[in-house]
């Protein structure tokens, strides 16, 4: 590795003052799980790591407000996420999604903010965020501001932060009556990286039908890619096997899928085909059994 600097902040405002906006060699690092990676394989040449662990303590609080809000900070281990009673209790799409992230290692040390600004497409946390209709809240020189996390990636580790912004935190609104799962599949052991990630949101009407609909589907595209098409499709129908099966068939045609180590365009096509249908129902299961979402 090339030397470089190596400074420790005791505040987010200190980090942010010390990033540069216009040199992308200076790196914010949170857990370093993915960056050291890159710098072994010479992708990432840093001049500077601004190591945010001396960080406020606030900054990795998990914390639900009065309106039933969950907050992330951005500084938040994944593993103090996958433990969290208030997680458990009211968001348990997450605790579960978090059991197969990765492993125990990994998870003890990546943050909440970390993951979301690494930006690969594969990672589990950003298409069940997105689903749930979360939003991060960025901290950069002029105060904070707000992105929707669907509008935070961009590409492949493209992110909609400037060099020196930072997440902040991750705020997640209430279920309330809505019902979710994600469906992670591995070609190789559970936690891996997936061929496929599908995030599922839904709500139901009185009479049965989907009143609200969130699909949000990872690892198959440059970034995590919302199905408006098969939401649109599926909000007001009663999600029996034929509505369920012609979902997947238009999910399937609508994507230019990319395949990649983990399973060709072919297979990912079918992969989603299954799965469009299989997720609802796993959601929709929940209600029956009386288990929180």
């Amino acid at each position: 590795m090339t030397p470089f600097d190596f400074v420790r902040p005791h505040s987010l405002s200190q980090a942010v003052a010390l990033l540069d906006p216009d040199d992308p060699h200076v790196l914010p690092v949170g857990g370093a799980t993915a960056l050291i990676q890159m710098m072994k394989v010479g992708v990432l040449r840093p001049t500077r790591l601004v190591f945010l662990d001396r960080v406020e303590a606030l900054h990795s609080e998990i914390r639900v407000d009065a309106q039933g809000n969950l907050h992330l900070g951005g500084l938040a281990r994944l593993s103090a996420l996958e433990h969290s009673s208030l997680v458990q209790q009211g968001w348990p799409v997450l605790t579960r999604a978090l059991h197969n992230l990765a492993n125990v290692r990994v998870r003890n040390v990546a943050t909440v903010g970390g993951c979301m600004a690494h930006a690969d497409p594969h990672m589990d946390l950003p298409p069940i965020l997105a689903a749930l209709g979360a939003h991060a809240v960025v901290l950069g020189p002029t105060g904070e501001r707000v992105v929707s996390i669907e509008a935070l990636h961009l590409g492949y580790y493209e992110v909609a932060l400037a060099r020196n912004e930072l997440i902040a935190k991750v705020v997640v609104p209430p279920m309330g009556p809505k019902l979710a799962a994600y469906s992670k599949v591995t070609t190789r052991v559970k936690h891996d990286w997936p061929a496929l990630g599908l995030a599922v949101s839904v709500a139901l009407a009185d009479d049965g039908c989907l009143r609200e609909v969130s699909l949000v589907l990872g690892a198959v595209m440059d970034k995590p890619t919302r199905l408006v098409s098969v939401e649109d499709m599926l909000r007001g129908t009663r999600p029996d096997d034929k509505v369920l099966r012609e979902a997947g068939a238009v999910a399937a045609a609508s994507l230019d899928i990319v395949g990649d180590t983990h399973g060709s365009a072919s297979y990912k096509k079918q992969l989603l085909r299954t799965y469009i249908g299989r997720t609802v129902r796993v959601a929709l299961g929940a209600a029956h059994e009386g288990i929180a979402q």
